[in-house]
């Protein structure tokens, strides 16, 4: 099972920038899609990113489309996330987890999070 752990969050300005990391253990990292979520304060946890296990492929929410970017480095069981122009809207607590796709969009390969790494945009 891989474990995840993200980190580089903190508190920046409105139209700043930060590069959120999430980093694995675990021999099989490759072989897992891995997406991004983040969690307001009085929201329920939304889907922000994801990537497939060889980052051919990007996905994303609306909301950050165009201004977040995912990317990946499997030989440093390594996903980021690059988000620029940020917008007091996106402070939150970010969260990653290996995922599969679903009906419903992407769905965790777990039921459980990590400690998340916290995000605050101010205007």
């Amino acid at each position: 099972q891989v474990q995840l752990v993200e980190s580089g969050g903190g508190l920046v300005q409105a139209g700043g920038s930060l590069r959120l990391s999430c980093t694995a253990s675990g021999r099989t990292f490759s072989n897992y899609a891995v997406g991004w979520f983040r969690q307001a304060p009085g929201k329920e946890r939304e889907f922000v990113a994801a990537i497939t296990w060889s980052g051919g492929s990007t996905y994303y929410a609306d909301s950050v489309k165009g201004r977040f970017t995912i990317s990946r480095i499997n030989a440093r069981n390594t996903v980021y996330l690059q988000m620029n122009n940020l917008k007091p809207e996106d402070t939150a607590v970010y969260y990653c987890a290996a995922v599969r796709p679903s009906s419903a969009g992407w769905s965790t390969l777990s039921n459980t999070w990590g400690q998340g790494t916290q995000v605050t945009v101010s205007s």
